[in-house]
């Protein structure tokens, strides 16, 4: 009996050591905040499944993660804070206390720099990556703020608030509002081309996409979405924009050479925040209604099928 238990707890030690290394092995995951149901839903995006649930405070919205993928930062409305959860374990080490009712997280693509919207006190939290500590938190001009975006070269935040008609621009290096861009009302889902000169940002009350040239700080395009436009994912190649309309239910495909519409995809009910595998070849999209993701192949433009993940979620990282 002894030498049985020994077997049993051997192996349920080597079943754990392999998933980890498998974890490890098969990146990149898409992981998916789920708001109610206060989880992290892991999915190997090799195989489109759900390998495991993350325990994520109370209320989980916002989701980024260092370079290396090995730490998740996320937002608890629900405790006003920034968790930090280690994604081979699973385990929460520190938080940081945020402002009332944080949303949107990023990292810098440099991982200097971790910057979140806080909609109570209208401000972005600047937060250094390395000592998790907050370095300034930066007043803008729009009410209740949700995204907080770094341009790629690292010289600029955009941010996007329920209560605006502009998106606000913050230099990074000033750590301060240094001006803005006009565009529709309830500016949302912000992405930028890869050499950082232009952005899109979905505007919901409107039902359109606005396209932001940083140099002159103005718009140049705006393009007809669907009901409640709101998420927006850029392809590595910049070459194409998604949309999300939640109304709707549909992902729309953007050209920026043109800056037309090709191509319009039924997904999930409440389509919101979406993100793309590093090659540009999947979509991931958050259905907060209908409690799924939708996968879909950017090539060819067609779903590939729904994952089930936890209620409500709110968005998608891809690491």
């Amino acid at each position: 009996m002894r030498h049985q238990h020994i077997f049993r707890l051997r192996s349920i030690v080597l079943a754990c050591t392999s998933f980890a290394c498998t974890l490890a092995a098969a990146a990149p995951f898409a992981y998916v905040p789920n708001e109610k149901s206060g989880t992290v839903s892991v999915i190997d995006t090799q195989s489109d499944m759900v390998v495991r649930q993350i325990n994520a405070g109370k209320r989980p919205r916002g989701i980024s993660a260092d370079l290396s993928g090995s730490t998740l930062f996320v937002t608890d409305a629900a405790t006003n804070s920034l968790l930090v959860l280690d994604t081979a374990s699973g385990q929460a080490g520190a938080s940081l206390a945020l402002g009332q009712s944080p949303e949107g997280v990023q990292i810098s693509a440099d991982g200097k720099y971790l910057a979140v919207a806080v909609e109570e006190t209208n401000s972005v939290n600047l937060i250094d990556a390395a000592t998790r500590q907050s370095i300034a938190d930066i007043k803008v001009q729009g009410h209740n703020p949700e995204h907080a975006v770094f341009s790629p070269d690292g010289r600029y935040l955009l941010v996007s608030a329920e209560e605006a008609e502009q998106v606000d621009v913050i230099d990074v290096a000033l750590r301060q509002q240094v001006g803005s861009i006009a565009v529709g009302l309830r500016p949302r889902g912000i992405g930028f081309l890869p050499d950082s000169s232009r952005a899109y940002v979905a505007c919901e009350r409107v039902n359109a996409v606005y396209v932001m040239d940083l140099a002159t700080r103005t718009t140049v395009a705006t393009i007809a979405a669907g009901k409640n436009a709101n998420g927006i994912a850029v392809h590595p190649s910049g070459k194409q924009v998604y949309v999300s309309n939640g109304t709707d239910g549909t992902v729309m495909f953007i050209d920026t050479a043109s800056n037309t519409v090709s191509a319009t995809i039924p997904v999930g009910k409440r389509p919101w925040n979406m993100a793309l595998t590093p090659d540009g070849s999947k979509l991931y999209v958050a259905n907060g209604r209908s409690n799924n993701v939708s996968v879909i192949d950017t090539a060819s433009a067609t779903k590939r099928g729904d994952v089930a993940v936890g209620e409500l979620p709110w968005g998608v990282l891809i690491r």
